[in-house]
């Protein structure tokens, strides 16, 4: 049986020739324990090294898209917002926030709840509108009163991700 020391060097002179029959890669250099070895043991062709970590979680926060209506009359208006989930995983417990515009109140909604009924608002899912699928979408909306303004959210972040408008 060789000693470790033995077996670690026969390895190197293998990498080495193997290297040169690669195309002439220089000796390979190695690496304290715990340390990363530097780029210039890269084989030709192979891909460049990620910083990614495999099995890491995806970034918090949620890919969307916000589409919003509103029809208006008198000192009233109806809005309808459809959240759509761009992203590859389910969305649950979602917290919709936007600016209502001055002077807009609501005063009832569907498939959410609204908190406060002014200023920036944040709408929650409500009973079986709670998770959206990755490609899914859902409808919200919402009645409010007015005092001129019937202007629409200018933008709408999911759970503290801002969402396109669409």
């Amino acid at each position: 049986m060789r000693p470790k020391s033995s077996l670690l060097g026969a390895a190197a002179a293998a990498a080495v020739t193997l290297a040169a029959a690669l195309g002439g890669v220089g000796a390979p250099t190695t690496a304290s324990a715990g340390t990363t070895p530097s780029s210039s043991t890269a084989v030709p062709g192979s891909p460049a090294p990620s910083t990614a970590v495999p099995g890491s979680p995806p970034p918090s926060g949620a890919a969307c898209t916000v589409r919003y209506s509103a029809y208006t009359w008198d000192t009233y208006l109806t809005s309808s917002i459809t959240i759509t989930n761009t992203g590859v995983t389910t969305i649950t417990s979602w917290r919709l926030t936007f600016p209502l515009p001055t002077g807009q109140r609501i005063t009832t909604g569907w498939n959410a709840v609204y908190s406060p009924s002014s200023g920036t608002v944040t709408a929650r899912g409500h009973d079986d509108h709670v998770t959206i699928g990755p490609g899914g979408a859902i409808a919200i909306g919402f009645v409010a009163d007015h005092t001129g303004d019937t202007g629409s959210p200018t933008s709408f972040t999911l759970n503290g991700t801002p969402c396109a408008l669409g």
